[in-house]
C-alpha cells in the first residue's frame, strides 16, 4: 500500500508542477542612434529585433533622456506623420523587425545631453514576454546607400 501512495504522491506532484515554458528570446542587431544638435528636443534610434516566439516591443528607457517611446512614421496625403505606438510594436516569431529612418523607430524625448557621433546610448528594451535587455547603441550618421554618394566627373 505504501508504494502505491508514494506513486500517487509523485504523480500528483508532477501534475501540479508548473509546465516549463521556453522563454522568449529577442535578438538585437544593428543598433544605432542619430547624432543630435545641442538642445535637441528629441533623438532617434534604430535597430533590428528578431524574437524566438511572438512578442511585442513594449517600451524603451535610457538614462540619457526624460523618456523613450516606440514610434512609427508614415506619409499621409503628402504629409509625413510621426506618432507613438501606445501598444508597442509586434515582433512576429522568427521575423526580423527593422526599426529604421522613415518607419518604426525609437524616439528619445528630451535628451539630457547632446548625442555626439562616436558616443553611445544605453537603451533598455522592454518586451511583453522576453526579459528586458540593455544594449549600447553607437551614435553615428546614417549609412549612405550605395550609389547615392556625390558624383565626381573626371
Amino acid at each position: 500500500m505504501k508504494p502505491i501512495l508514494a506513486l500517487l504522491s509523485l504523480a500528483l506532484l508532477v501534475a501540479c508542477s508548473p509546465k516549463s515554458e521556453t522563454q522568449t528570446i529577442v535578438t538585437v542587431t544593428d543598433a544605432w542612434c542619430r547624432p543630435t544638435p545641442a538642445g535637441a528636443l528629441a533623438a532617434a534610434c534604430y535597430l533590428t529585433l528578431t524574437a524566438s516566439a511572438d512578442d511585442r516591443l513594449a517600451g524603451v528607457e535610457t538614462p540619457l533622456a526624460e523618456r523613450g517611446e516606440v514610434h512609427t512614421m508614415d506619409m499621409t496625403g503628402g504629409v509625413m506623420r510621426m506618432r507613438k505606438l501606445d501598444d508597442g510594436l509586434a515582433l512576429p516569431k522568427s521575423t526580423p523587425v527593422v526599426l529604421k529612418p522613415g518607419a518604426e523607430h525609437l524616439m528619445l524625448i528630451a535628451p539630457k545631453q547632446q548625442l555626439a557621433e562616436g558616443g553611445s546610448v544605453p537603451l533598455t528594451l522592454k518586451f511583453a514576454k522576453a526579459p528586458a535587455q540593455t544594449i549600447n547603441a553607437p551614435v553615428r550618421l546614417p549609412a549612405i546607400p550605395h550609389g547615392q554618394g556625390m558624383a565626381h566627373d573626371n
